[in-house]
Order: C-alpha cells, then structure tokens, then sequence
C-alpha cells in the first residue's frame, strides 16, 4: 500500500491516511498481522517518522509526522497548547436545530475514569432527505454533512460529542446508532465510519510559516454523499 503524503520537506511529512489504517502498531494489530502507518510511511520514504497525534483506526484523513525526535517535541507542543487549528467531516442523523453549534461536555477517561474537559464546535454544511424509514416513526429520514471543529483532544472526542446530540455519525460501530449503521450498510453498503480528518492549520517548526493542509474526502465517504443527494459543486464551494 502506497500513502497519498500530502505534504513533505526535510523536517515533517504528512498522509491522507486510509480509514481501518493503525497509526501505530498494537497487539490487536500484532495478531491480526495487520500494516500500521509508521511502518508503512517509514518503508515508503525509506526513513524513520515520528506521528505528532493520532487519529483513531476508522477514521480517515490528516496525520502528520516529525522526521526526528528533535522536530517532534515542537510539533507536540501547538498541539498540547491548542495552536493547531483541526477540522473534520461527518455524515450524521438528523439536521442541527442551528447551524453553527457547540458541545462543551466533559469526557470520561477510558484509563483513568476521570472528566477531562472537552470542547467542540460544529458547522452545517448541507442537509438531505431521502425515502426512507429508518426508524419505524416518519416516512423519510435526515442527515447532515457537518464539519467539526475540537478545541480539545480527548479520546473519540467528535464522535462522543455528536452522539450527545443524537446526531450519530454514519457507520460509527462504538458511539453510533445501529439501526442507522444496518440501513446504509445493507442499502449503500457502508462498511466506513464517515469521520475525516480534512485540515490542519500549524506553524511549521523550523520556517514558523503558517501550513495549511488538505486531504481529499476518501471514496466511500464521497459515494454515500452522493447517494444522498448532496450537491457536490455546493460542497467544494463550502469547503
């Protein structure tokens, strides 16, 4: 497997990454003998990489990597001090009552079991009906196309924080809806959860230039779009 990098230089590289992709390796990788993105980019470009953040394994889109660990501590550092502008794409349920709205809702730590304050912003981008029942209560059913936008990295943060809202991001196996997930899956043939990692906004280590980066929405997630019936020349004009 080739990555599609979307940026490099002699300090920093990075990838659109493929949803089901490990960023590192895990015993659950271990075991299933699965690739991993360290592995893989390091074997493409024929050096060592370094990931910056993470993004969980059904997500797709941005990662970026240091090239040394002396470059590394320096990227870590906007992310820790919230420097980094992110925003993500979702397909979910429903139509925001607004437009613009925001989630400030504490998340518990898996490990710890302690709040950490969590907080996100979300933006309409386009909504749609289709002829469908998937509820058992109205003769069609909503989605929306939202991007997000977390001021905080908390575990699954966007997921969590959209099903607080009920809106369930499509194909989303832990914080989703499952009469929503079987409907596309058995209709569309959804197998993604459609959560992508579309910019990053930092400062770049060494040049202090602002980086503004872009990773194109992965197939799956422009089909199940389409089979909404999302204006597509809309959403470019958006984005």
């Amino acid at each position: 497997m080739d990555l599609e990098i979307i940026y490099q230089d002699e300090y920093l590289v990075a990838i659109n990454k493929p949803s089901g992709l490990l960023v590192h390796r895990t015993s659950m990788a271990a075991e299933e003998q699965s690739a991993f993105a360290v592995q893989l980019l390091r074997d493409q470009i024929g050096q060592r990489v370094y990931p910056v953040h993470r993004l969980d394994r059904p997500t797709s889109g941005l990662l970026l990597f240091a090239l040394s660990e002396e470059i590394l501590p320096l990227l870590k550092f906007q992310f820790a001090e919230r420097q980094v502008n992110k925003t993500y794409l979702a397909v979910v349920r429903g139509i925001p009552q607004e437009p613009d709205f925001k989630v400030d809702q504490g998340l518990k730590n898996e490990k710890s079991g302690k709040i950490q304050e969590a907080f996100t912003e979300f933006s309409l981008i386009q909504s749609a009906e289709i002829p469908f029942d998937t509820t058992g209560r109205y003769p069609t059913s909503r989605y929306s196309l939202v991007q997000a936008f977390p001021k905080t990295g908390r575990t699954h943060q966007i997921r969590r924080h959209l099903a607080h809202k009920r809106h369930y991001i499509l194909g989303d196996k832990k914080h989703g809806n499952n009469k929503q997930n079987h409907f596309f899956e058995t209709q569309f043939g959804l197998k993604n959860l459609l959560l992508h990692g579309h910019q990053l906004e930092f400062t770049h280590p060494v040049s202090s230039q602002k980086i503004l980066l872009t990773a194109s929405i992965p197939q799956h997630f422009s089909k199940i779009l389409e089979d909404l019936g999302m204006n597509s020349q809309e959403l470019h004009r958006q984005l």
